[in-house]
């Protein structure tokens, strides 16, 4: 049976809070991360609702709501219980959603040390790839559509990013180095987003695979000479910046004149998607999901 959801303005009534409040909490604290319909209205599920109440009821007490919005996690475990105590089963997404809604509120608060408590919580609770699939990449987009949309300020997207990233970058450490394929991994030359890069690293390391990692701005020509050095199994190239089609070819281009002749070329990101003609033409492979990663892995 599909969950129940309601519009702002039913939900509002069923919270007893306004929804200019509502749109405020979230604006201001992160306190939720509504769904979005295919026309782009916000929809609420009983357990929002559940949640706008918690909120109103301390609010209503003399609570901040800056302060308020820093109890989600223990709102959120509250009506986890609540619902195993009626026999209900939790949304698996319940922590996943709390989690991110909380680092939310901390970057909006300016505090970084409850980013890095929240963070290490998530990490103690749940494995590498889950952490990563379920709330530090979701994360990341969220932080993203909030910068585009002014509700955050370069400075807390990057209070938030930075601590991911650190966080990536141990989990790289810890994971296995993989045995029997290897594949060098970089971002395209002047590429700088290598969140996504930071990630396939992870998750091809878990998967067996030995990974270089070569990270963000890689020329072209420094590729092709690792590449022609190390002799990998595949190259994987992170693209995400958005750049016309021609800049994007040329680009491409030069890369695979860099690389040995017949090397396995693999490019994801979002502007790959928006260029996977490009990619085809070229002959180099668009990550689109699941699939790959065994293709990549030789499963």
């Amino acid at each position: 049976m599909a969950e129940r959801t309601y519009r702002i303005h039913i939900a509002a009534e069923l919270a007893g809070v306004r929804v200019e409040l509502i749109r405020a909490w979230e604006r201001r604290y992160g306190v939720l991360n509504p769904r979005r319909t295919p026309a782009g209205y916000r929809v609420y599920t009983d357990r929002d609702v559940a949640v706008l109440k918690q909120l109103k009821k301390l609010t209503d007490e003399g609570v901040a709501i800056s302060e308020a919005a820093k109890l989600l996690p223990q709102l959120m475990a509250g009506l986890d219980a609540e619902a195993a105590a009626r026999g209900g089963r939790p949304d698996a997404r319940t922590h996943a959603g709390t989690w991110r809604e909380s680092l939310l509120a901390a970057a909006r608060a300016y505090d970084q040390p409850r980013v890095s408590d929240v963070l290490d919580e998530v990490l103690a609770a749940l494995p590498p790839l889950k952490a990563f699939d379920d709330v530090l990449a979701p994360l990341l987009c969220d932080v993203g559509e909030h910068w585009a949309a002014g509700a955050l300020t370069v400075a807390q997207e990057h209070l938030v990013s930075q601590m991911v990233r650190a966080r990536l970058v141990g989990l790289l450490h810890a994971a296995p180095q993989g045995r029997h394929r290897h594949g060098v991994l970089a971002c395209f030359p002047e590429e700088e987003h290598e969140m996504g890069l930071l990630g396939a690293a992870l998750r091809l390391r878990h998967l067996g695979v030995r990974v270089t990692l070569l990270g963000q701005r890689v020329p072209a020509e420094d590729l092709g000479r690792a590449v022609a050095a190390l002799r990998p199994d595949f190259v994987g190239l992170s693209a995400v910046a958005s750049r016309s089609a021609t800049a994007f070819e040329d680009t491409l281009t030069r890369v695979k004149q860099a690389l040995p002749q017949g090397m396995p070329l693999w490019v994801g990101g979002a502007a790959a998607r928006s260029h996977q003609d490009v990619c085809e033409r070229l002959s180099a492979h668009v990550f689109q999901g699941e699939a790959d990663w065994d293709r990549l892995a030789g499963a």
